[in-house]
């Protein structure tokens, strides 16, 4: 009974909300019919719409596909401090976290979808149902982890707002060995992800050992980074009561892992300048350019600069708990690791191929509008999923308020 009075009134939620919501809404919406009706034409006449050729078979799509696994696993930086330490600041936020998660996962998942040059044999790739060929297939083990740490998510979300809306504390027999599970899966689903790339021998620029942690580092960067920025938002646009000092101290972890991060980027750099091999042309592409290509030069100083201003800027108390420069601080990581996982890694890995001819890859502007539809269609989610968990954090939305409304 308790369940359908959930639904239902979790439907009901969806459609109340001030101007500035359905404007919001509205934005969403028109941004995800622009990428509908762009995908169709590239369904329509194939992948040639976009700028990916033989010598650039990855591009956007897979770029902006790496990225958001990263975001969904930095979940882990909330349930760390919120469920090993017990410290309650973080803990009455995790749950926004793992709402993001759950929302990054659906966008990775549609990000392989429109990178496929044959969308209906997508089912191949579901657990349980497609023909996986894990014994042969990194890709195989990533679609694996993917989904397994969505439905972890989704489980361990579902049943502390299930609990909430019933005014019942959540059964910790269950939600903790979850919520610890969590961590290895969230540390994994990024770690196979960086495998999919340094196990490719014939790809000098990737074949490198330390992309796995290199990979979760930035993660830890970049997820932060914007839980920051929504957090923020949250708390000037409802009555969530999220601490001061819950942002800080993300932003303090944020610190330590922007170190490492810009350590392994500088180690991986010695090694190819000093080395100086016939693969360091990789590398010379994204910083320097090769025979007058250039066109992504730009953007690999940018992300290092981006890195280097926000590590400071976290690192200097002064300026890690002031909200000006903690927010700037923010966005210049969010675009630094944003560049380095998609132009930064993706096309000096295929330029020059493999027979030393250099294609300048850059999104076409199907890509960009395909793009843009599914990150809208991720926004969309999880504001859907906050317009429901937040009254219930709140206490404005359980059943006993429900039946008196009915």
């Amino acid at each position: 009974m308790h369940f359908r009075i959930f639904i239902i009134g979790s439907l009901k939620q969806l459609f109340k909300g001030p101007k500035i919501y359905w404007a919001w809404i509205t934005l969403l919406l028109s941004l995800i019919t622009l990428g509908v009706v762009s995908y169709i034409g590239q369904v329509n006449n194939g992948l040639i719409v976009t700028s990916m050729r033989d010598q650039v078979s990855w591009g956007f799509y897979i770029g902006n596909f790496t990225f958001m696994v990263g975001i969904a696993a930095a979940a882990i930086m909330l349930v760390i401090p919120a469920y090993v330490y017990n410290w309650k600041p973080i803990k009455e936020i995790v749950i926004l976290g793992e709402l993001l998660a759950i929302s990054a996962i659906v966008m990775c998942i549609l990000f392989i979808l429109v990178d496929m040059g044959h969308p209906e044999r997508f089912w191949h790739m579901i657990p349980f149902i497609g023909w996986l060929q894990l014994s042969r297939s990194i890709l195989a083990w990533d679609s694996v982890v993917l989904i397994f740490y969505l439905i972890l998510n989704s489980v361990i979300a579902f049943h502390i707002l299930y609990r909430a809306f019933n005014i019942k504390e959540y059964n910790k027999k269950y939600v903790i060995p979850l919520v610890l599970l969590s961590v290895p899966a969230g540390v994994a689903i990024h770690t196979v992800t960086a495998f999919l790339y340094n196990g490719m021998a014939s790809r000098p620029f990737w074949n490198s050992a330390i992309l796995a942690p290199k990979f979760i580092a930035s993660a830890f960067c970049s997820g932060p980074a914007i839980m920051l920025i929504l957090f923020q938002i949250l708390r000037k646009t409802t009555k969530l009561q999220i601490k001061d000092e819950a942002l800080w101290t993300l932003a303090e972890l944020m610190a330590y892992t922007m170190f490492f991060n810009l350590f392994l980027t500088g180690a991986e750099i010695f090694k190819e300048f000093y080395s100086n091999t016939e693969h360091f042309v990789y590398t010379q592409y994204l910083y320097f350019g090769v025979e007058g290509h250039n066109t992504i030069v730009p953007f690999g100083w940018l992300a290092i600069a981006f890195d280097i201003i926000a590590f400071v800027l976290f690192l200097v108390p002064k300026t890690r708990k002031n909200f000006i420069t903690l927010n700037i601080g923010a966005v210049l990581i969010y675009l630094g690791v944003y560049i380095e996982k998609g132009i930064g890694l993706i096309i000096p890995g295929f330029t020059p191929d493999t027979l030393g001819e250099i294609y300048e890859y850059f999104p076409s502007r199907s890509e960009i509008f395909i793009t843009m539809g599914i990150f809208s269609f991720g926004f969309l989610l999880y504001t859907v999923l906050l317009k429901v968990a937040v009254p219930i954090i709140l206490g404005e939305f359980n059943y006993k308020i429900s039946e008196k409304k009915n």
